[in-house]
């Protein structure tokens, strides 16, 4: 009887060791082994690996990713616009003429399908309103103070806790490989650059997003940069091949998105010699997180499903292929 237990403990033991040391081997723990787990690491292994005929050298690994539904969620509207909405309820006693004034009037109500009826023109009345007409230090403040108290509708989790674990560890073990990795977003490029660092890992100056101009002057006798109320560029569809030549120089080796605004990125990365990978976050998963994505009108799903399917693209189906989606 004695030697039977001390069998099954060693067993055990063995089993305990035996997970632990899987778990310090494997780069992309929360990961499902599955085909897609296996070609992205057999991409990084094969243009890393010196002696192989899909060699990359480091000046050239470049990876780019999507923000919005990529790297964290977008449900059920793009973070940044409940910072604009938060920042119209704090701004709401200076402006009296919001109470009948469009969008404005919606969100003081809670009314977000009045908001959505407002339109393009109406998003950019509250953009406006709430990104610009100040210096470039008053807006990250602004930012940065919002990120510490707001949380999430439908979780009610700090926003910066609905990032996704799996893509935390892909972005590390490609930054362990030699691969310099960047976010090109929709969103704009001085809110990611706010908190996304501390988050991602990813410096400021790799972040390249939407933007609104932006202005030199003296405030005080003191030299300011003033963030105007007037759009720059939009980082979206054919602007982010643009912006990525524009400011990186260089094609990316590897482009991952989850919507049809990341099409173009895609297609122009794997429309350049050499190894290629492009990969797409299709969100299967209503029980973990939201399952979405032809008929959505955020993370809109249509052209680039179709389009990786033929193509042979890498589709992550975060249902199938995340043991974890947020981080424990």
């Amino acid at each position: 009887m004695i030697r039977a237990t001390r069998f099954l403990l060693l067993l055990l033991l063995n089993a305990v060791i035996t997970t632990a040391a899987s778990a310090a081997t494997d780069p992309l723990p929360s990961w499902n082994d599955t085909a897609t787990k296996q070609q992205m690491m057999q991409f990084v292994e094969q243009t890393t690996d010196s002696s192989s005929a899909q060699f990359v050298p480091a000046s050239e690994r470049i990876a780019t990713f999507d923000n919005d539904g990529t790297l964290w969620a977008e449900q059920p509207a793009y973070f940044q616009l409940f910072y604009a909405i938060d920042r119209v309820k704090a701004l709401a006693d200076k402006h009296p003429e919001w109470k009948t004034e469009e969008p404005f009037a919606s969100i003081l109500k809670g009314d977000m399908e009045g908001v959505k009826k407002s339109g393009m023109e109406g998003l950019m009345k509250l953009v406006m309103v709430t990104h610009a007409n100040m210096t470039t230090e008053q807006f990250s403040q602004s930012v940065e103070q919002w990120m510490q108290t707001a949380k999430h509708p439908v979780t009610n989790k700090p926003f910066t806790d609905m990032v996704y674990q799996p893509m935390l560890e892909l972005l590390n073990y490609l930054h362990s490989n030699g691969y310099k990795t960047y976010i090109v977003s929709g969103g704009g490029v001085e809110f990611m650059r706010t908190w996304a660092p501390q988050v991602y890992g990813i410096p400021p100056e790799q972040i390249i997003g939407s933007s609104i101009k932006t202005e030199y002057k003296l405030i005080d006798g003191k030299p300011a940069i003033t963030r105007l109320p007037e759009i720059d560029f939009i980082d979206d569809k054919e602007g982010k091949p643009v912006n990525i030549q524009k400011i990186i120089g260089r094609r990316p080796v590897i482009a991952f998105g989850n919507s049809d605004g990341d099409l173009a990125m895609l297609q122009w990365t794997k429309a350049g010699s050499g190894p290629r990978m492009s990969l797409l976050l299709h969100h299967t998963d209503a029980e973990r997180e939201w399952a979405y994505d032809k008929e959505s009108s955020i993370g809109h799903l249509d052209k680039a499903l179709s389009v990786a399917e033929k193509e042979q693209w890498i589709v992550v189906d975060m249902k199938q292929d995340w043991k974890q989606v947020f981080p424990q």
